[in-house]
């Protein structure tokens, strides 16, 4: 398993529902850390007996050492939100310090903050550090009703007309090209959602031929296009069959059978555990944003960490070209 440096005991000290899917806690860590804008910290999580991790963005913290984070109930999760929400006051976990992937580039251009559902906890941190620049901004909010606006409260006190909501149940749209066309050539972008909504913003980008690096995202790595289910990995070069439970990774299954592999961020986004597809009985579940729709649509390539088979197996080629007994997991 891909693991911190060092590890916390975070103290759950509160609890309270900001929606009707989508749970906040507080926890007290042992120290005062460093958070920059954007920040996610990694938790550990018991998952029908086995220890995973999964990363959370934080929400706000204080000198006091307590950290805020929110996490939605999804249907179909691999697990993780069912172990947080099964936590009570006074529970203790294992918790990383915060490390910021997604802290703002500063300067005189525009930004536009582009976040839907729970995409919204990292855009808190980066719409603070941004008004207190004093930065140009604008933030785009979709929801799938009223019920499920979380932090919004928070959002219009600290952007007031610069926010403006999109809700589904009120037929709103949000029209992510027609937003990227509207914008200066200098202006970024930044944006945290479901995959799909990933996917449109890149393309239209890249077909605006805007610069790569002024587009920055966020992503959540159970946000796909299938629900989970259950499927077969086949090695065939080391005479291997591997069950992928719907609840568990295919990183996590080949790891714990003894398929060396090599694994970093675990969200989709490095691409370090990526293996060769050889076959497909179903249909790849992309869940990454490190290869491109056409590297997706050509199947050749798959992340382990997030993407699955919506469908009975795949056969795959794992990247250890050594000895076949030889078990290990390599972190970088």
């Amino acid at each position: 398993m891909s693991t911190p440096d060092t590890w916390f005991d975070a103290t759950v000290i509160g609890i309270r529902n900001l929606t009707p899917t989508v749970k906040e806690f507080r926890l007290q860590y042992p120290l005062a850390l460093r958070l920059a804008p954007g920040a996610h910290i990694d938790v550990q999580v018991a998952i029908d007996g086995q220890t995973a991790m999964r990363s959370y963005s934080v929400v706000r913290s204080d000198a006091n050492g307590q950290i805020v984070i929110a996490v939605k109930q999804v249907q179909g999760s691999r697990g993780g939100s069912r172990y947080m929400a099964s936590l009570t006051l006074g529970s203790t976990l294992k918790a990383s310090a915060p490390v910021s992937n997604f802290e703002p580039v500063y300067g005189p251009h525009h930004y536009l903050l582009l976040a839907a559902g729970i995409g919204v906890t990292p855009m808190l941190s980066v719409a603070r550090a941004l008004v207190a620049q004093g930065a140009s901004l604008q933030m785009l909010y979709a929801v799938r009703s009223k019920d499920e606006q979380a932090y919004l409260p928070d959002l219009q006190d600290l952007l007031g007309e610069r926010l403006r909501v999109f809700s589904a149940d009120r037929n709103e749209r949000l029209d992510v090209a027609a937003e990227i066309n509207a914008l200066a050539e200098s202006a970024q972008l930044y944006l945290c959602g479901p995959i799909k909504l990933l996917d449109a913003a890149r393309e239209h980008w890249q077909a605006a031929g805007r610069h790569a690096a002024q587009l920055r995202y966020e992503t959540f790595g159970s946000s796909g296009r299938y629900l989970p289910q259950d499927f077969t990995v086949r090695v065939p070069r080391l005479g291997r069959e591997i069950l992928v439970d719907a609840g568990q990774s295919m990183l996590d299954a080949l790891s714990e059978a003894g398929i060396a592999m090599v694994s970093n961020c675990r969200r989709g986004e490095c691409g370090l555990c990526a293996v060769d597809v050889l076959e497909t009985d179903g249909v790849l579940d992309h869940r990454d944003v490190f290869f491109s729709s056409r590297e997706h649509a050509g199947g050749n390539r798959i992340c382990t960490c997030v993407s699955r088979v919506a469908g009975t197996s795949i056969t795959i080629e794992p990247p250890w070209r050594g000895d076949p007994d030889l078990s290990h997991t390599t972190v970088l």
